[in-house]
């Protein structure tokens, strides 16, 4: 029995004639992570998580931190932080609600990639969140599948530098500027609402499209 494949996929390979193909590369899917895709994953520094909400609606969000940020815990666990964000909480209320999640970590200057897929649980007192600086919570994930997925794709992109909003040792964090927007200031958590006469003050949601359609805002 496939674990992978539903009667819907077995009547395009069937279609296509590529059973037996998706049959062989199936077997590449392994529970553990070996020896390469451990060091492929420990270097990277973002990745895209999938998750299910409480409807049944995928969610994909993109996950950015310094490199190392995805830790290997063993050879079948591996943890990453949240950090702040938007408060919306979607793929943490996700995971919470549905442990099934999948990854899809990409390396855009040498066309590499490495998919998993695990079930995944969130917690604040996890002993890895002080290891993670600023971190709210920590993600750990049991993986059920880690298999190479063909680079053929993949555009080739050159990486610029690290995000200045990635926590980094001995320097303060910016503030996001999308919580300086006067519309949204009053909703914000008390410790960031403290945070906005010394970022700059208020601005409108004009200025900061202007800033956003500069980058990096």
């Amino acid at each position: 029995m496939s674990y992978f494949y539903g009667d819907e996929h077995r009547k395009l390979q069937d279609q296509f004639e590529t059973r037996e193909l998706a049959d062989r590369l199936e077997a590449f899917a392994q529970p553990v992570m070996d020896d390469m895709a451990k060091a492929f994953i420990a270097s990277r520094d973002f990745f895209f998580l999938a998750t299910v909400d409480h409807q049944g609606r995928p969610t994909v969000s993109y996950k950015g931190g310094a490199p190392g940020f995805i830790r290997i815990v063993d050879d079948s666990t591996l943890a990453f932080p949240s950090l702040d964000g938007n408060g919306m909480y979607l793929s943490m209320g996700n995971i919470a609600t549905h442990a099934e999640i999948g990854m899809l970590l990409i390396d855009f200057e040498h066309p590499h990639r490495v998919r998993i897929q695990g079930t995944a649980s969130v917690s604040a007192d996890d002993p890895l969140r002080g290891e993670f600086q600023e971190s709210e919570l920590v993600v750990r994930v049991k993986v059920q599948q880690c298999f190479i997925n063909c680079p053929r794709y993949i555009h080739r992109h050159e990486r610029v530098e690290t995000s200045r909003y990635v926590p980094q040792a001995g320097t303060k964090t910016p503030f996001a500027q999308w919580k300086r927007i006067d519309m949204f200031s009053d909703a914000l958590a008390p410790r960031d609402q403290a945070k906005i006469a010394e970022s700059g003050g208020l601005i409108t949601f004009e200025d900061y499209l202007g800033l956003a359609a500069q980058g990096d805002a």
